[in-house]
Order: structure tokens, then C-alpha cells, then sequence
């Protein structure tokens, strides 16, 4: 009895089955890892935002600007899901979200450009539009992490948004203070891109002839896209002391 009772709960309970699949918690860890190095942006845009209302208001505008903001997120990140699904288009967002993470090692956000609203929609407004401008690269990460599994999506946002809204800020605070936690983040965006592009279906046969190629492929985008940023940001750096 004791066999066949452990074989009905895991027959009819896939939610058990998730939690034992290494695979699956790698891509939750992927998920929250990804909203944690990209999220940190939407704290400062919620505090430049909102900086002029009370504080009873600036609650409201942070509470519900971030709502519809998660809401919005989960909306296109779900349609990103189905769009990855078409011939080559996840090739295409694999590279895309190399050039996402390079762009995260050497440029400058320009969250400065972000202006306070004295009305409580005023905030909220800003709030939404700015996270939806600001998060297409989020949406477009989260989507290749999740492999087309909508529950992956709802959980990782589930545990990282209200990390983002109450600890963000100690984030970017160690990013500045550990600039290496940067390169990290890269990390994690690079190798979420070699997944995206080698869970292709057009690489399929390639890399079932040669499966040492899959790990060689995420490997080399890991390491090319930290050497480019680290040697942009060096003759950068050199650039300007010279």
C-alpha cells in the first residue's frame, strides 16, 4: 500500500515533483536573481517619484503604483512567454539579453531624469510608466528564465518584488560599495541568454550530436560578456585619467 499511495501523491501532486526538480529551483533562483540585479532601479524611480507627497500619500503612491506596476509586468512578461515561443525569436532575445547584460556592466543608469509628482496619481502615474519603460529588460530576462512555465513567473515575482520595494535600496548600496556584485549580476543575465539560446529548438540536432556544446556555448557568453564589460570599463577609466 505504502508504494502505490506514494506514487498516487506524486502522480497527482506535480507541485511536489517542481519543488524535487533541480532544474526548476535553478530557474526560480534565476528569476529572483534577475529581478534582484534589475529591479534595483524601480526602488529609486518608487523614491524619486514619490519624494514630495506626505508620507501618508507617498505610502499610497508606493503601495499602488507598484501593484499595477507588478500586474502590468506579469501581463507582458506572460506574452513574452508565448512570443519565445516562435521560430528563432529565442535565439534572438538570448541576444539580445547579452547586449542587456554588457549594457549593465558599462553604462550609467539615468534614473536622474525621474521627476517628483506633488498628487498622488501624479506619483503613480510616473511610478507605472517609468517601470514600464525601465523593465522591458526584466520582462524580456524572466521570460527566457521561466521556459514557458507561468508558475515560475507568479513565484519568482512573488518573492522578489517585496524584496525589491524594501531592500533594493540596501542593494544598490553594495553594488556601489562591491562593484564585483555588478559583474555577478552580468553573470546571471549571461547565462540566462545561453540557456534562452541553447534550449532552441533549431539547435536541437546540433546539440544532441555534440551535448558538450551547450555548456560550451553558456560558458562563453558568461566569459565574453564579463571580459568586454571589464575591458570597456577600463580603457574607460584610462580614457579619462589620461
Amino acid at each position: 500500500m505504502y508504494p502505490n499511495d506514494t506514487n498516487l501523491l506524486i502522480k497527482n501532486g506535480k507541485e511536489i515533483s517542481h519543488l524535487l526538480d533541480l532544474e526548476w529551483l535553478t530557474s526560480v533562483m534565476l528569476i529572483i536573481g534577475i529581478d534582484l540585479v534589475l529591479g534595483g532601479d524601480n526602488a529609486i524611480v518608487i523614491a524619486l517619484a514619490s519624494r514630495k507627497l506626505p508620507d501618508r500619500q507617498r505610502n499610497k503612491a508606493i503601495f499602488l503604483g507598484t501593484l499595477l506596476a507588478v500586474f502590468i509586468r506579469v501581463s507582458l512578461t506572460m506574452i513574452a512567454v508565448h512570443l519565445l515561443q516562435l521560430p528563432y525569436l529565442l535565439i534572438l532575445g538570448g541576444l539580445l539579453l547579452i547586449w542587456i547584460a554588457y549594457n549593465l556592466l558599462v553604462e550609467e543608469k539615468e534614473t536622474e531624469t525621474i521627476h517628483a509628482s506633488r498628487s498622488l496619481l501624479g506619483a503613480i502615474r510616473t511610478i507605472v510608466v517609468a517601470d514600464l519603460v525601465m523593465g522591458l529588460d526584466n520582462v524580456l530576462a524572466i521570460a527566457g528564465a521561466a521556459n514557458g512555465d507561468i508558475t515560475l513567473i507568479i513565484i519568482g515575482l512573488l518573492i522578489s518584488v517585496p524584496i525589491i520595494i524594501w531592500g533594493s535600496k540596501l542593494i544598490l548600496l553594495a553594488m556601489e560599495q562591491f562593484p564585483a556584485l555588478i559583474y555577478i549580476g552580468a553573470g546571471i543575465l549571461s547565462l540566462t541568454a545561453g540557456k534562452m539560446i541553447t534550449s532552441a529548438e533549431e539547435l536541437t540536432l546540433i546539440l544532441i550530436q555534440f551535448p558538450a556544446l551547450e555548456n560550451g556555448i553558456q560558458f562563453a557568453i558568461i566569459t565574453g560578456v564579463i571580459l568586454a564589460g571589464w575591458t570597456t570599463n577600463r580603457l574607460r577609466s584610462s580614457n579619462a585619467n589620461s
